[in-house]
């Protein structure tokens, strides 16, 4: 496709994607925002569209992709303020809370119950919880994707039977 006609075809659908980000974002300059991303996604990466195929469909998928890592990458942050008087901000990825003894003490349960689940399991179900992707533990423990969630899946599933009635 000529880079002028996949222009115009691109921004044909802004309409469109507008309305889909708007669905996703509820908020009106948000939706802006993820449509411009999309936008420039799409021309940056104009040589990965195949000819012949829905550019809608090419497009949509970028949008809701762009509008997934976005909402993850805001998930992994939290604002903490440390209430003096100049009001500090401070943007963390981990959110810091004194915790009460009971909980203290259901934390330590867990982990325990954790630590004594076998190493093939905990490894992976570990990393799991820290954030990796299937694929990264995949290539770190030189295993298949599906052994990967196989063996997490039967973690959680241990893990329920020996927590269960626990709260």
């Amino acid at each position: 496709m000529k880079s002028n006609s996949f222009t115009q075809e691109l921004t044909s659908l802004q309409d469109n994607l507008h309305y889909f980000a708007k669905s996703l974002t509820q908020n009106d300059e948000e939706a802006k925002d993820l449509v411009q991303d999309t936008f420039l996604k799409a021309l940056t990466y104009r040589d990965k569209f195949e000819e012949n195929t829905n550019l809608k469909a090419w497009t949509y998928t970028i949008l809701k992709n762009t509008f997934i890592n976005n909402y993850r990458r805001k998930s992994r942050t939290t604002l903490i303020s440390d209430n003096t008087t100049d009001n500090y901000f401070i943007n963390s990825g981990m959110f810091i809370e004194e915790y009460s003894p009971e909980a203290q003490l259901s934390h330590k349960e867990i982990r325990k119950v954790v630590d004594n689940l076998a190493e093939e399991h905990r490894v992976p179900f570990q990393m799991h919880h820290n954030g990796y992707k299937y694929r990264e533990i995949a290539e770190e423990l030189d295993l298949s994707i599906g052994t990967v969630k196989s063996r997490i899946f039967f973690s959680r599933k241990k893990l329920m039977n020996k927590l269960e009635g626990h709260q």
